[in-house]
């Protein structure tokens, strides 16, 4: 892996301040142009800019600098790094070991039934399998079939069980939330507001025991007032 300076416009920024480098050595060690490195001396270019020592970050080393200062004809060399940062594996099909292909469609299978959330893409980035095989195991066309027991790829050592969270989270965030409606949240059917002015009062129904009248309760009480008013005198 090849050797990067960091910061390099900021390295250049104190290698200006602190050496008595030239442009062109300042320039060939940052990757800059010699212009660039004249106007950072000139404080047009870089401004607000912090120096960055780099005897400091261990990249270059004050010998470097004193022999180059000596030599204008010297470039500068980054010094080796104390630590190795191991390179990044770049993301590709997940391999599956040859002694665990075979339970590749038992895991597919549960997967399909315990996590139906999960598309295609993310099943085949779990177990490592094909589309059409998850969509023969779908839709039980797999020249297996009969025989596949639905087993959990993480206990069958296909995949780490953050890996499968993940995925499942993935697929439960892409996936539309339900709308609920509640029975007393509905509207009214069109039959009922036909005809409805907001203008009209609105008349509250009678009390059931209104419209239900007692005439034994009347009459008894019409007798009352009749025996309870005095009789005329006659002539």
């Amino acid at each position: 892996m090849a050797q990067q300076l960091l910061m390099p416009k900021a390295t250049a920024v104190w290698l200006v301040d602190n050496t008595a480098l030239t442009f062109d050595q300042i320039a060939q060690f940052c990757k800059l142009h010699t212009l660039e490195v004249k106007a950072i001396a000139d404080g047009e270019s870089a401004q607000g800019i912090k120096g960055l020592d780099p005897i400091q970050t261990g990249q270059l080393s004050r010998d470097e600098i004193a022999k180059a200062e000596a030599d204008p004809a010297h470039k500068l060399k980054l010094s080796s790094p104390k630590v190795h940062v191991p390179e990044l594996k770049r993301k590709g099909p997940r391999y599956t070991p040859v002694s665990k292909r075979q339970d590749r469609p038992n895991a597919i299978l549960w997967l399909v039934r315990n996590h139906p959330e999960l598309r295609d893409a993310q099943i085949s980035r779990l177990v490592g399998t094909t589309k059409s095989t998850i969509e023969q195991i779908r839709e039980r066309t797999h020249w297996n079939s009969a025989n596949l027991t639905p087993l959990d790829p993480v206990t069958l050592g296909l995949c780490t069980q953050i890996d499968l969270d993940m995925e499942v989270e993935k697929a439960a965030k892409d996936r539309p939330s339900e709308v609920v409606v509640r029975e007393d949240e509905t509207l009214l059917p069109a039959q009922e507001t036909e005809g409805f002015s907001l203008e009209e009062p609105i008349v509250p129904p009678k009390k059931k025991e209104e419209d239900e009248i007692d005439a034994d309760a009347v009459f008894a009480k019409l007798n009352s007032l009749k025996t309870d008013k005095p009789e005329e005198p006659t002539d």
